[in-house]
């Protein structure tokens, strides 16, 4: 009994109470120091709509995102031709008006943008023959010009591959469509010809331009033809080899050409 007397006496004494309410007052005081910090760090009960940027441009997006005290990420770039460069194509998070979702200030919105080219690595040609060489550039999206120079050995093999008049390597990365020069070989002894824009030209007035030089012409297409006059007088609005000025290609070459009725 003489225990729980003393431990009444001291539990209702003026140093315990004392004690006691300052140990109170320190953990109030604490926690509430807690709260505030983390309402005001974690910006509680402030929310943000995320507004929808996809098909903006970047800069346009981040200004507006920017307004709203959110920050921008581009994550990557796909390759779509029909979009102009730069275009946004998806974010993450999505808008609030499809995620019903708000979001804190501050917050990164990550998004992926357009590219008008897509990039493809250079094979390597040296050495392989010239039909394999266009095969293997066309099959890569790549085009070609060649031209011929006079070699006592490789006949038909490519000596050399260009682009923008320097040397490229394989493996190293260039937009499709890109134009490669191939150099090839050719060990006749008839020198190389220098190719004649035959479009705009009618069949009759092209053979007429060949007729003094070593080069053949070859009609593949003739719209709208029906008879030989139409043939004759129909109009070329495309031709193989292409016209590139400057470009040589063998003594004999046949140029295919396609034209239509006028």
């Amino acid at each position: 009994m003489k225990f729980f007397q003393k431990l009444k006496a001291f539990v209702w004494s003026k140093h315990f109470l004392k004690h006691s309410l300052f140990i109170l007052l320190t953990y109030f005081l604490v926690i509430g120091i807690i709260v505030f910090y983390l309402d005001s760090y974690t910006n509680h009960g402030v929310k943000i709509d995320v507004p929808n940027v996809v098909g903006l441009k970047t800069s346009s997006a981040q200004s507006k995102l920017e307004a709203l005290e959110l920050k921008i990420e581009v994550l990557d770039s796909v390759y779509r031709p029909e979009l102009a460069a730069g275009t946004i194509i998806s974010q993450d998070p999505l808008p609030t008006s499809k995620s019903l979702v708000c979001v804190k200030p501050g917050r990164i919105i990550r998004v992926q943008v357009s590219k008008k080219t897509r990039l493809v690595e250079m094979p390597s040609l040296i050495d392989k023959s010239e039909r394999m060489a266009e095969s293997v550039l066309k099959n890569r999206g790549l085009k070609y010009r060649k031209n011929y120079v006079p070699t006592s050995e490789s006949n038909g093999a490519v000596l050399r591959q260009l682009y923008n008049g320097r040397e490229i390597k394989e493996g190293t990365r260039i937009p499709v469509g890109s134009v490669i020069t191939l150099v090839v070989g050719q060990n006749n002894t008839a020198q190389p010809v220098t190719i004649i824009d035959l479009t705009g030209l009618t069949i009759s007035d092209a053979k007429a331009r060949l007729s003094g030089i070593s080069l053949q012409i070859s009609v593949g297409v003739c719209d709208g033809c029906t008879d030989a006059a139409d043939s004759t007088n129909a109009v070329i609005y495309s031709q193989s080899p292409e016209f590139i000025e400057g470009v040589t290609v063998p003594s004999g070459t046949t140029i295919m050409v396609s034209a239509e009725k006028r």
